[in-house]
């Protein structure tokens, strides 16, 4: 690689590194906000809402990657202008697509951290946060069990306890089951411990009492006490199912060698999968197509002292009749996954717009060129 592009590309890797830091934070704060009052609420600690957060990063990382990189060539770019360092290097001789060789490697350096993370990494972090969500939903304390207070975690169940311990022992319960039409039945118990089941978590009650009330004429009441007793809460809160996994919870390489079974165990198509592959990979170029268009725009001014304002609000343009192509041919896929080809509209888009720019750019100075040789 030349001096010159090594120079450039390490100007455009610190922005871009300074630029992905910046909205990763703007986006993960506005994230964490939601789920801080989501995770609390339910009683989660800070670990879990740490977790959650560090499971979430790589999805943020990819959305915010290509506008980093926009936004690093068009600052790297502005300012090398205003210093006039690539004047000079046009005045030596060096065109606008030899310029844009080290905006070249910076996107493929760019493409290949989406095609790792849109490949690899945010399947599998969607994987986690889905398992870690599924686990916190049947997590029963975490739901409903609050000490000193009255609940209802489903209709006709009314559960206090007085005291939570660290260790979760429930001291002093008391449970009322008044879903059964012909009876109410009422337990308490001196300690409660809530253990795992195979369909639903199991109350296991020590020291305690069950008093029955019969809803026919005799209103008859039946005391038992008992040492132990282990009650099953699959009727409180649900059995536990199975939890299936999504389409964007598998990495490519697994949608690729995806079999019958695990097409239908995701209740999809194989044209969904085979669209959500292109997906992942059309996306991944926007990496390059979105600095390269930058570039483009930036290249069709010159030096001046009031900047490349117009040139600059261009390019920012551009990038958004980008994004909205690629919305909307996204959402086409979504619809009609047979159209999975317009996935690569919006980078092809781009890309060509770029090239066509420095195309463009390079234009009135090879006239100049002519004019003067004729009039030689």
């Amino acid at each position: 690689m030349a001096r010159f592009d090594r120079y450039l590309l390490s100007h455009l890797l610190a922005l871009f590194g300074f630029f992905s830091l910046v909205l990763v934070a703007v986006y993960w704060v506005n994230r964490a906000v939601g789920l801080f009052d989501q995770l609390i609420s339910d009683g989660q600690s800070a670990l879990v809402f740490l977790e959650f957060s560090l499971l979430t990063l790589p999805n943020v990382i990819r959305l915010v990657l290509p506008v980093s990189a926009f936004a690093a060539c068009l600052y790297a770019i502005n300012r090398l202008m205003q210093e006039s360092e690539l004047v000079v290097m046009q005045a030596t001789g060096f065109s606008a697509f030899r310029l844009a060789r080290p905006v070249l490697w910076f996107g493929a350096i760019v493409v290949a951290m989406q095609l790792v993370l849109l490949n690899l990494l945010v399947p599998m972090s969607q994987a986690r946060l889905a398992d870690r969500s599924a686990e916190i939903s049947e997590n029963v304390t975490a739901r409903f069990l609050n000490e000193g207070r009255f609940m209802h975690p489903s209709k006709g169940i009314t559960i206090y306890i007085r005291e939570i311990t660290p260790l979760g022992e429930l001291n002093d319960l008391f449970l009322s089951d008044e879903r059964s039409p012909d009876e109410r039945v009422v337990y308490t118990a001196r300690k409660a411990l809530l253990v795992r089941g195979e369909a639903a978590p199991r109350l296991v009650m020590l020291d305690g009492a069950a008093q029955r009330l019969s809803r026919d004429e005799t209103r008859r009441i039946a005391l038992t006490r008992f040492s132990t007793f282990t009650m099953d809460l699959a009727g409180v809160v649900g059995a536990k199912d199975a939890r299936k996994r999504q389409m964007k919870e598998l990495t490519t390489a697994e949608l690729i060698s995806a079999d019958p079974g695990l097409i239908a165990a995701t209740k999809e198509t194989p044209g969904a999968f085979r669209a959500e592959i292109h997906t992942r990979i059309a996306g991944s170029f926007l990496g390059l197509a979105a600095p390269l268009l930058g570039f483009g725009f930036l290249m069709l001014g010159g030096y001046s002292r009031f900047g490349l304002w117009r040139q600059i609000a261009g390019a920012v343009i551009g990038l958004i009749l980008l994004q909205m192509v690629n919305t909307a041919t996204s959402g086409a896929v979504l619809r009609n996954d047979s159209l999975w080809a317009l996935n690569y509209a919006a980078p092809v888009l781009g890309t060509v717009a770029g090239l066509a720019l420095l195309w463009l750019a390079q234009r009135p100075r090879r006239l100049r060129q002519a004019t003067a040789e004729t009039l030689a």
